[in-house]
């Protein structure tokens, strides 16, 4: 038995309500799925690595003996209230290692720093000329040589 439709209205209404209620449908299956799937599963929250990587010490104090030290902006907010500056003293790569937030050690954080090119100087928000000992020294924020090879920042606190 077959249904014949005679109305033109009724041939340009009952296919698009129809492709409308397959499309309803299937959303609502869908819909059902991601919720039963995200409802039995656990939430977990996975932080970044509290460990960042920066080289071979070797490496590292060379370019900073040439270049100055070496401003790293923050990696985890836009704001830059975590930006290091990394700083090393002497000529053993292994000892010497300084880490500093970019901001002068009497401003808050946001006074941030910019550095004069291939120097070891600043300037903040003031245009006042600063020496990297003049930043701000973190308590959460630490340099370690790994294996006598490798510099890592400890963001552990």
């Amino acid at each position: 038995m077959e249904i014949r439709l005679r109305s033109p209205l009724a041939r340009a209404v009952l296919p698009i309500a129809g492709g409308l209620l397959f499309f309803a449908v299937l959303f609502g299956i869908t819909w059902l799925m991601a919720t039963f799937a995200t409802n039995r599963s656990e939430r977990q929250v996975v932080l970044g690595d509290r460990t960042f990587v920066v080289g071979q010490v070797t490496d590292v104090a060379e370019s900073i003996a040439k270049n100055g030290p070496i401003l790293y902006p923050d990696l985890r907010d836009v704001n830059g209230k975590r930006s290091i500056v990394i700083e090393h003293n002497g000529t053993d790569p292994l000892k010497g290692w300084q880490v500093y937030y970019a901001y002068p050690a009497d401003r808050t954080s946001e006074c941030l720093v910019a550095q004069i090119k291939q120097s070891h100087t600043f300037t903040d928000c003031d245009g006042r000329t600063l020496q990297v000992d003049q930043l701000q020294k973190p308590s959460d924020v630490t340099p370690i040589v790994e294996g006598q090879r490798t510099l890592l920042i400890d963001l552990h606190g």
